[in-house]
């Protein structure tokens, strides 16, 4: 399982609660979209993920900047990910973001809002935040392999499914 988390806004731990850290401490992976805030709550991700991948978000500080790039981009079971914490423009801004990459889909954080959009030839999708709703759900996502792809689901913290999607890889 592949778990995607975003906007912590912590200063001492990963705020990680419920069915989210569950998932988080079985998972192959952690993406996480930015906004970790300090290095103790990156540090507690590093101690909690079996792999982590992660971008710096516009809360973060400078030392967790000069540890994270903006932007990334991985391979995931035959499906390119490319990650950012929030990009000018909107849906737009991250369809052009992604597809500069190569990208089926495209990972954001930063609206503290769960969504999944599909544009055609990928698709966007924002976590929401597992720790800091501002009036949203509290909630992460959950990927798991098929055939060709990834299928996904948010969930809120305690496990309901919010809503469940799929990506196509391109290999």
């Amino acid at each position: 399982m592949i778990v995607v988390v975003s906007d912590t806004h912590s200063e001492t731990d990963h705020e990680l609660a419920g069915r989210t850290r569950d998932a988080a401490e079985s998972a192959a992976v952690v993406l996480h979209a930015g906004d970790f805030t300090t290095e103790s709550a990156l540090d507690a991700f590093h101690d909690i993920a079996n792999r982590l991948h992660a971008v710096h978000g516009n809360a973060d500080t400078q030392a967790v900047r000069d540890r994270l790039p903006a932007a990334r981009t991985v391979e995931l079971a035959g499906v390119r990910v490319a990650m950012t914490h929030t990009e000018r423009g909107g849906e737009t801004g991250l369809a052009m973001f992604g597809r500069q990459r190569g990208a089926d889909l495209v990972i954001s954080g930063h609206t503290h809002r769960p969504s999944v959009t599909d544009m055609g030839d990928l698709v966007l999708l924002n976590p929401g935040t597992h720790a800091e709703p501002r009036g949203h759900p509290v909630t992460h996502v959950e990927l798991e392999r098929t055939d060709d792809g990834l299928r996904g689901e948010i969930r809120q913290r305690d496990g309901t499914v919010i809503e469940a999607f799929g990506v196509e890889g391109r290999t």
